[in-house]
């Protein structure tokens, strides 16, 4: 049985957290650079304002978009762990509100979806999905989801006999919905399979991966590389503007389902794809 100690973890997470917010991770850089090079039109432009503003943010230690979004946090906990001290919920709740407290970021949560729209002042709470695996290890991996994009993630339940081609035209439908308000290019996590929850779930999921990560399943490989193409094509491009890239990634995650259904999530994220993971 390993044991760890709750203010460690608090304050690893309360790290990363500071850091989700401020410091793009590399492989977003590098395909926005990328996305840029090959530009000619105005959409050229957005990208490098793009790039300019990350390179401020990491600098003067910034948020580098006004919406520092609503946490989003997975947490696998290994059945040989032992948290000694504060619960690990609050622990991460702690972790959470000290960072935006920190580092000074918005706090974007409200008390009622409808009836009364309340700033919690906290950021508080986060949406936490919890898996007990085995082994000794933790893992919290974050996502700080702004909504901007977040509006336009959509979910559909197909017929399983309109396969893969309907599950391509469902994110290019998305996309072609979303147009140019979601702040592309974006990020497409997409989840499939389950049910329609639980693929949402997993396209929340998808997008912890690199954009460098290929999918280990060659099928589901080319199908991201497909769908990206396919988004791409559309010619919203940066910003709205048109051009080349609409889309800088396409993430997909994977379930087994019911014979009667395919259920496909598209979890539509801006270029600011802001994820922290800490492990021990």
């Amino acid at each position: 049985m390993k044991t760890l100690q709750s203010s460690d973890v608090r304050e690893a997470l309360r790290q990363a957290l500071l850091r989700m917010n401020v410091v793009l991770p590399e492989d977003v850089r590098r395909a926005l650079r990328d996305a840029a090079a090959r530009e000619t039109g105005p959409a050229r432009a957005v990208l490098q304002r793009i790039l300019d503003n990350v390179e401020i943010a990491e600098r003067r230690c910034l948020p580098m978009c006004q919406d520092t979004g609503m946490v989003v946090t997975f947490v696998e906990l290994g059945q040989d762990v032992r948290v000694e001290g504060e619960g690990l919920p609050a622990l991460i709740d702690g972790a959470i509100a000290d960072a935006y407290q920190d580092g000074y970021f918005r706090k974007s949560v409200v008390v009622d979806p409808l009836k009364d729209r309340k700033n919690t002042g906290t950021n508080l709470p986060a949406v936490v999905y919890w898996d007990v695996v085995t082994g000794d290890g933790l893992v919290i991996s974050c996502l700080a989801k702004g909504f901007g994009s977040e509006n336009y993630s959509r979910a559909y339940m197909l017929k399983p006999t309109e396969g893969r081609g309907a599950v391509i035209g469902a994110v290019v439908k998305a996309m072609r919905e979303a147009g140019g308000n979601p702040c592309p290019p974006v990020i497409l996590g997409v989840g499939i399979g389950g049910t329609m929850d639980w693929a949402a779930r997993l396209s929340k999921q998808a997008l912890l991966r690199e954009l460098d990560d290929q999918h280990p399943d060659p099928y589901y490989a080319a199908l991201e590389r497909d769908i990206l193409e396919t988004v791409n094509g559309t010619g919203i491009g940066a910003g709205g503007l048109g051009g080349l890239t609409t889309a800088l990634g396409v993430k997909i995650a994977t379930y087994p389902t019911h014979i009667a259904g395919l259920p496909v999530a598209v979890s539509v994220n801006c270029w600011a794809d802001r994820r922290a993971v800490v492990r021990f």
